[in-house]
């Protein structure tokens, strides 16, 4: 992790880093998500929960929203959906542990820009939120 990774800024004139959200039911899952995220150099806040991200969104909206399909109170089609709806700019990287061509379709046809599966390789998360912002 010590090595530079290819995250471009949105904001070139301040430089103000992209802020990823990240949304997992997993506090173990937020928390590696966290380190790994903000050390590219990117601002991350983390959710618990969808109806907890989507409470936030309007008043701190993300570049990007790292987002994991199977949580207890709402999906993470769900959020998508809610999400695609009220800010139909910001990206969705989705990713799951169950994963099903069903759970693929659904995530890729409700407009998110990758579909990873865990565990998920660092670099693949890294550039999948890369090609999500500057998309």
């Amino acid at each position: 992790m010590g090595r530079a990774h290819p995250i471009r800024y949105r904001d070139a004139v301040s430089k103000k880093p992209p802020l990823i959200a990240v949304v997992d039911d997993d506090a173990f899952v937020r928390k590696a998500l966290e380190r790994l995220i903000g050390s590219a150099g990117l601002s991350v806040e983390s959710f618990g929960s969808g109806a907890e991200f989507l409470r936030s969104a309007d008043d701190h909206q993300p570049d990007c929203v790292v987002l994991d399909l199977h949580m207890p109170d709402m999906s993470g089609f769900e959020v998508q959906s809610r999400l695609a709806r009220a800010h139909p700019c910001v990206p969705v990287v989705v990713i799951t542990g169950h994963d099903t061509p069903e759970s693929r379709s659904r995530s890729l046809g409700g407009g998110a820009k990758s579909y990873l599966c865990k565990p998920i390789d660092d670099e693949t998360l890294l550039k999948a939120i890369d090609a999500a912002i500057v998309h």
